[in-house]
């Protein structure tokens, strides 16, 4: 080995050694003054890092039938708060909401300043209300996204012309891709008022920006576990998260500058662009560039666009999935669409209130596949006591929806895929049921949830009502392969390919 590699390995050896015993020494010093909650044994200086596996939300699911739905970990130095039970959820998210609303925020954000501009992983601040605000009240209310509604469902018939020549042709389509592209084109004229697309090429090298940003935002790494090691970057996460990052900003920088130049000229329409950019750029203007800054603008739809695209798209190719493998849920789905607004006509935004049946497949799947298992990471702002047990200052602390979403003792027959398990229920999305928070809860609940729903039910609501679907080739239900690939966003393992055939109305 290079002896300039063997000694960066036995000087961060050694730092990561020294802060570990001060570690070690500061907490003999200070036991006796709180108790953590349970947890297997951590080994020296890497802790339970080995017991978090590829797959962690299912191996932390094992370990808490072990030590119980409150639970903790030594994650290298990082001290780690696991949430198993939906009575510990609402302990989490309502009760002591405001003493753990902040963030752990992993270094590959530290990239570009995003942890100081990001809505995801900013802390708790001024600005962070300001922005919060901004998003409840102007972006994402209801008449803000009633108002945009006709740009989305241009974008939904664009896109169902295109599967209509692809059933002409016999076809497959990957449906993950499909309703990745589907996503970011509904986003792109909810932001922005054109499609960001001109190519299939261009599409999919955004769609690889995404894609990294979200691996590399996602990727275990040791600069997290050991704070030493952030001045090097060892795995180069930060340095790669960034530069992808960069790449996406840069695209957001030149349709900002576009705008603005537009909206200096004469004859601007305001009507056509009455958008969320249109309504970001007057912000900034209004509060004197103190919050809504050209820069502040960036990281926010950088932000919508790694909240709004992998998520969306994973969601629905899950549902997909499940449909397929429960063709008598899909039968009951598109006999209600029938009804309610006909066989092949398109699904609007504003018939979503009529097709409950269509609701609670969503909410079935967001029970099995949540699209973030954990949630975002929180960080306690200072010691908590939940059941006798200490969440100490600075720990981070992790809700595992994932594994609530299979608790027996909430949900009969958990791991079946049973819409009609919503029915009659008063569970709902907006964080105030434990059970079900794949948007998570209280003041870190997901700003973006009401265009989220919204694009979500009318692409699945799309799909379903315009197309019948087949498996590619000779593959049966029985063989689609359910695995599940762990990242910040949940997805499948194997990606889902299916053939749109052309509904006989006879």
């Amino acid at each position: 080995m290079d002896p300039l590699i063997n000694c960066m390995l036995f000087f961060l050896f050694t730092c990561t050694a020294i802060q570990t015993l001060v570690w070690l020494l500061s907490k003999s010093s200070s036991k006796g003054k709180y108790k953590l909650p349970p947890g297997p044994s951590p080994l020296p200086i890497i802790g339970n890092l080995l017991n978090m596996g590829p797959k962690p939300h299912k191996s932390l699911a094992k370990l808490a039938k072990i030590h119980g739905p409150i639970m903790s970990l030594k994650l290298g130095q990082l001290t780690t708060i696991v949430i198993s039970s939906s009575d510990m959820a609402k302990e989490v998210l309502l009760t002591h909401d405001h003493s753990l609303s902040n963030r752990t925020i992993p270094d590959a954000c530290y990239a570009l300043n995003h942890k100081d501009y990001g809505l995801t992983f900013m802390n708790i601040s001024p600005r962070w209300r300001a922005l919060r605000k901004i998003c409840n009240g102007q972006l994402f209310s209801h008449m803000a996204l009633d108002a945009s509604q006709d740009l989305r469902l241009k974008k939904m018939q664009e896109l169902l012309n295109e599967i209509h020549n692809s059933s002409l042709k016999c076809e497959a389509i990957d449906i993950g891709s499909l309703a990745f592209k589907t996503a970011v084109n509904l986003l792109t004229n909810t932001i922005f008022s054109m499609d960001l697309f001109h190519s299939t090429d261009i599409a999919g090298e955004f769609h690889e920006l995404i894609k990294n940003i979200m691996i590399w935002t996602g990727k275990p790494n040791l600069a997290d576990f050991f704070p030493v090691l952030r001045t090097v970057d060892p795995q180069g996460v930060r340095g790669r998260g960034g530069f992808y990052a960069g790449k996406v900003i840069d695209i957001v920088r030149d349709l900002i500058d576009q705008r603005l130049k537009m909206r200096e000229g004469t004859g601007f329409d305001k009507m056509k662009f009455n958008d969320m950019l249109h309504t970001l750029l007057n912000i900034s203007q209004e509060n004197s560039l103190e919050i809504m800054d050209q820069l502040q603008i960036q990281h926010l739809v950088l932000t919508l666009f790694v909240a709004g695209t992998d998520t969306i798209s994973s969601t629905i190719e899950w549902a997909m999935a499940e449909l397929l493998r429960n063709p008598e849920v899909m039968l009951k789905a598109k006999q209600e669409l029938k009804q309610t607004i006909g066989v092949g006509n398109p699904v609007k935004e504003t018939d979503i209130e009529r097709l409950p049946y269509l609701k609670a497949i969503i909410k079935e799947t967001f029970r099995l596949h949540p699209p973030v298992p954990f949630l975002i990471p929180r960080k306690a702002i200072t010691s908590v006591e939940i059941c006798g047990y200490t969440i100490p200052k600075d720990a981070q602390v992790l809700v595992n929806v994932w594994e609530i979403g299979r608790d027996s003792s909430i949900w009969d027959n958990p791991n079946l895929y049973l819409p009609e398990r919503f029915f009659g229920s008063e569970i709902d999305l907006k964080g105030q049921d434990f059970e079900l928070t794949p948007f998570g809860g209280g003041r870190r609940i997901c700003p973006g949830l009401p265009l989220a729903m919204r694009t979500l039910l009318l692409m699945l609501g799309s799909l379903i009502n315009s197309f019948d679907w087949k498996l590619e080739g000779d593959m049966k239900v029985e063989d689609i392969n359910m695995d599940d690939k762990f990242g910040i966003a949940l997805e499948k393992a194997q990606p889902l390919r299916v053939v749109p055939l052309i509904i006989n109305n006879n």
